[in-house]
Protein backbone atom coordinates (compact mmCIF):
# COMPACT_ATOMS: atom_id res chain seq x y z
CA UNK A 1 0.00 0.00 0.00
CA UNK A 2 2.97 2.21 1.19
CA UNK A 3 4.50 1.87 -2.49
CA UNK A 4 1.30 2.32 -4.39
CA UNK A 5 1.08 5.60 -2.50
CA UNK A 6 4.50 6.53 -2.90
CA UNK A 7 3.96 5.72 -6.72
CA UNK A 8 0.86 7.92 -7.24
CA UNK A 9 2.45 10.77 -5.71
CA UNK A 10 5.13 10.50 -8.31
CA UNK A 11 2.63 10.04 -10.98
CA UNK A 12 0.83 13.67 -9.32
CA UNK A 13 4.19 14.81 -9.18
CA UNK A 14 4.78 14.18 -12.99
CA UNK A 15 1.15 15.16 -13.54
CA UNK A 16 1.34 18.43 -12.41
CA UNK A 17 4.67 19.32 -14.19
CA UNK A 18 2.53 18.41 -17.55
CA UNK A 19 -0.03 20.99 -16.33
CA UNK A 20 1.83 24.01 -15.21
CA UNK A 21 4.96 23.76 -18.20
CA UNK A 22 2.09 23.14 -21.16
CA UNK A 23 -0.67 25.52 -19.60
CA UNK A 24 2.41 28.16 -19.41
CA UNK A 25 3.36 27.54 -22.85
CA UNK A 26 -0.62 28.27 -23.94
CA UNK A 27 -0.25 31.25 -21.89
CA UNK A 28 2.94 32.52 -23.26
CA UNK A 29 0.94 32.05 -27.15
CA UNK A 30 -1.82 33.69 -26.48
CA UNK A 31 0.35 36.81 -25.55
CA UNK A 32 2.27 36.55 -28.48
CA UNK A 33 -0.75 37.00 -30.59
CA UNK A 34 -2.15 39.65 -28.43
CA UNK A 35 0.70 41.12 -29.41
CA UNK A 36 -0.06 41.39 -33.34
CA UNK A 37 -2.03 44.40 -33.27
CA UNK A 38 -1.78 43.95 -37.42
CA UNK A 39 -3.29 41.17 -37.07
CA UNK A 40 -6.15 41.58 -34.52
CA UNK A 41 -8.75 44.26 -33.64
CA UNK A 42 -8.69 45.68 -30.53
CA UNK A 43 -11.81 43.71 -29.36
CA UNK A 44 -10.17 40.22 -30.50
CA UNK A 45 -7.08 41.26 -28.61
CA UNK A 46 -8.89 41.51 -24.89
CA UNK A 47 -10.77 38.32 -25.70
CA UNK A 48 -7.38 37.01 -26.37
CA UNK A 49 -6.37 38.41 -22.88
CA UNK A 50 -9.43 37.00 -20.80
CA UNK A 51 -8.14 33.52 -22.73
CA UNK A 52 -5.10 33.97 -21.42
CA UNK A 53 -5.68 35.22 -18.20
CA UNK A 54 -8.20 32.05 -17.33
CA UNK A 55 -5.40 29.22 -18.73
CA UNK A 56 -3.12 30.97 -16.18
CA UNK A 57 -4.95 29.83 -13.49
CA UNK A 58 -3.65 25.78 -14.49
CA UNK A 59 -0.02 26.55 -13.50
CA UNK A 60 -0.71 28.86 -10.99
CA UNK A 61 -2.84 26.20 -9.06
CA UNK A 62 -0.12 23.56 -10.29
CA UNK A 63 2.61 25.56 -8.76
CA UNK A 64 0.97 25.85 -5.23
CA UNK A 65 0.25 22.19 -5.24
CA UNK A 66 4.24 21.23 -6.50
CA UNK A 67 5.32 22.43 -2.98
CA UNK A 68 3.90 19.93 -0.73
CA UNK A 69 3.53 17.29 -3.53
CA UNK A 70 7.30 17.79 -3.98
CA UNK A 71 8.23 17.25 -0.03
CA UNK A 72 5.72 14.23 0.37
CA UNK A 73 7.44 12.51 -2.76
CA UNK A 74 11.01 13.51 -0.90
CA UNK A 75 9.51 11.64 2.27
CA UNK A 76 7.60 8.89 0.70
CA UNK A 77 10.73 7.33 -1.14
CA UNK A 78 13.10 7.85 1.47
CA UNK A 79 15.17 10.64 -0.66
CA UNK A 80 15.23 13.03 2.21
CA UNK A 81 14.43 13.03 6.00
CA UNK A 82 11.26 15.35 6.18
CA UNK A 83 9.37 15.25 9.80
CA UNK A 84 5.53 14.92 9.51
CA UNK A 85 4.63 18.23 10.72
CA UNK A 86 6.53 20.05 7.86
CA UNK A 87 4.49 18.17 5.46
CA UNK A 88 1.33 18.84 7.15
CA UNK A 89 2.58 22.13 7.44
CA UNK A 90 3.12 22.55 3.69
CA UNK A 91 -0.07 21.12 2.30
CA UNK A 92 -2.01 23.83 4.69
CA UNK A 93 0.25 26.52 2.92
CA UNK A 94 -0.83 25.21 -0.46
CA UNK A 95 -4.79 25.19 0.60
CA UNK A 96 -3.73 29.06 1.39
CA UNK A 97 -2.09 29.63 -1.60
CA UNK A 98 -5.06 28.15 -3.85
CA UNK A 99 -7.69 29.92 -2.06
CA UNK A 100 -5.52 33.61 -2.30
CA UNK A 101 -4.95 32.29 -6.11
CA UNK A 102 -8.54 31.55 -6.92
CA UNK A 103 -10.56 34.35 -4.66
CA UNK A 104 -8.34 36.69 -6.44
CA UNK A 105 -9.09 35.49 -9.81
CA UNK A 106 -12.76 35.43 -9.08
CA UNK A 107 -13.05 39.09 -7.82
CA UNK A 108 -10.22 40.83 -9.72
CA UNK A 109 -10.51 44.43 -9.82
CA UNK A 110 -11.50 44.62 -6.43
CA UNK A 111 -9.90 45.87 -3.42
CA UNK A 112 -10.17 41.83 -1.85
CA UNK A 113 -8.41 40.91 -5.29
CA UNK A 114 -5.46 43.61 -4.00
CA UNK A 115 -5.11 41.98 -0.96
CA UNK A 116 -5.18 38.44 -1.90
CA UNK A 117 -2.06 39.19 -4.10
CA UNK A 118 -0.69 40.94 -1.60
CA UNK A 119 -0.57 38.31 0.86
CA UNK A 120 0.33 35.50 -1.57
CA UNK A 121 3.09 37.91 -2.98
CA UNK A 122 4.75 37.88 1.02
CA UNK A 123 3.93 33.95 1.11
CA UNK A 124 6.10 33.31 -2.32
CA UNK A 125 8.67 35.40 -0.81
CA UNK A 126 8.73 33.11 2.22
CA UNK A 127 8.38 30.05 -0.17
CA UNK A 128 11.44 31.12 -1.79
CA UNK A 129 13.75 31.77 0.84
CA UNK A 130 12.45 28.31 2.20
CA UNK A 131 13.61 26.17 -0.51
CA UNK A 132 16.75 28.15 -1.03
CA UNK A 133 17.61 27.33 2.52
CA UNK A 134 16.68 23.80 2.31
CA UNK A 135 18.21 22.80 -0.78
CA UNK A 136 21.93 24.75 0.96
CA UNK A 137 21.37 22.63 3.88
CA UNK A 138 20.88 19.28 1.84
CA UNK A 139 24.07 20.45 0.04
CA UNK A 140 26.24 21.04 3.19
CA UNK A 141 24.69 18.36 5.55
CA UNK A 142 24.22 15.66 2.94
CA UNK A 143 21.02 14.55 4.62
CA UNK A 144 19.86 14.10 0.90
CA UNK A 145 21.42 13.04 -2.62
CA UNK A 146 22.77 16.09 -4.30
CA UNK A 147 20.12 16.42 -6.84
CA UNK A 148 17.63 16.50 -4.66
CA UNK A 149 19.26 19.28 -3.14
CA UNK A 150 19.82 21.18 -6.62
CA UNK A 151 16.06 20.34 -7.36
CA UNK A 152 15.39 22.34 -4.21
CA UNK A 153 17.56 25.35 -5.25
CA UNK A 154 16.20 25.17 -8.41
CA UNK A 155 12.93 25.40 -7.24
CA UNK A 156 13.49 28.46 -5.16
CA UNK A 157 14.90 30.12 -7.64
CA UNK A 158 11.63 29.46 -9.91
CA UNK A 159 9.92 31.20 -7.35
CA UNK A 160 12.12 33.97 -7.71
CA UNK A 161 12.18 33.96 -11.02
CA UNK A 162 7.83 34.07 -10.91
CA UNK A 163 7.67 36.69 -8.59
CA UNK A 164 9.77 38.98 -10.82
CA UNK A 165 6.82 38.00 -13.46
CA UNK A 166 4.59 39.52 -11.26
CA UNK A 167 6.87 42.21 -10.51
CA UNK A 168 7.33 43.30 -14.50
CA UNK A 169 3.89 43.32 -15.16
CA UNK A 170 2.40 45.12 -12.79
CA UNK A 171 2.64 48.11 -14.88
CA UNK A 172 0.15 46.65 -17.57
CA UNK A 173 -2.96 46.96 -15.65
CA UNK A 174 -2.70 50.69 -16.14
CA UNK A 175 -1.40 50.60 -19.54
CA UNK A 176 -4.07 48.77 -20.93
CA UNK A 177 -6.66 50.07 -19.06
CA UNK A 178 -4.90 53.48 -21.44
CA UNK A 179 -5.43 51.48 -23.91
CA UNK A 180 -8.83 50.59 -24.06
CA UNK A 181 -9.64 53.70 -23.13
CA UNK A 182 -7.79 55.84 -25.78
CA UNK A 183 -7.92 53.10 -28.63
CA UNK A 184 -4.57 51.58 -30.05
CA UNK A 185 -2.15 53.70 -31.10
CA UNK A 186 1.42 53.55 -31.27
CA UNK A 187 1.61 56.26 -27.83
CA UNK A 188 -0.48 53.70 -25.92
CA UNK A 189 0.86 49.83 -27.85
CA UNK A 190 4.90 51.10 -27.40
CA UNK A 191 4.74 51.40 -23.47
CA UNK A 192 2.62 48.39 -23.34
CA UNK A 193 4.43 46.42 -25.52
CA UNK A 194 8.04 47.26 -23.83
CA UNK A 195 6.74 45.80 -20.30
CA UNK A 196 5.86 42.76 -22.52
CA UNK A 197 9.46 42.15 -23.30
CA UNK A 198 10.99 42.92 -19.84
CA UNK A 199 8.32 40.26 -18.38
CA UNK A 200 9.27 37.59 -21.27
CA UNK A 201 12.81 37.60 -20.44
CA UNK A 202 11.36 35.59 -16.78
CA UNK A 203 9.06 33.78 -18.17
CA UNK A 204 11.89 32.11 -20.28
CA UNK A 205 14.32 32.03 -16.95
CA UNK A 206 11.25 29.96 -15.38
CA UNK A 207 10.63 27.45 -18.64
CA UNK A 208 14.82 26.76 -18.44
CA UNK A 209 14.63 26.24 -14.83
CA UNK A 210 11.43 24.06 -14.93
CA UNK A 211 13.56 22.00 -17.70
CA UNK A 212 16.79 21.45 -15.76
CA UNK A 213 14.19 20.74 -12.37
CA UNK A 214 12.37 18.08 -14.31
CA UNK A 215 15.89 17.02 -15.84
CA UNK A 216 17.27 16.58 -12.45
CA UNK A 217 14.03 14.39 -10.86
CA UNK A 218 14.11 12.33 -13.58
CA UNK A 219 18.03 11.53 -14.63
CA UNK A 220 18.63 11.62 -10.86
CA UNK A 221 22.42 12.08 -11.35
CA UNK A 222 24.94 10.72 -9.55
Amino acid sequence: MADLAYRTLVYVHLLLFVLWLGADVGVFVLGQHFRRRAVYDLPQRLVLLKLLVTVDMVPRTAWALMVPVSLSVAAGGGWAVVPVGVIAAAWGVAAVWLWLVWDAHLHDQTPRAKRDRTIEFWLKIGLTLGYLGLGGYWLASGDAPTWLALKALLFGMIFAAAIMIDVAFRPVGPLLMRLIADGSSDATEVPLLAVMNRTRLWVWAVYALLVATSWLGTVKPG
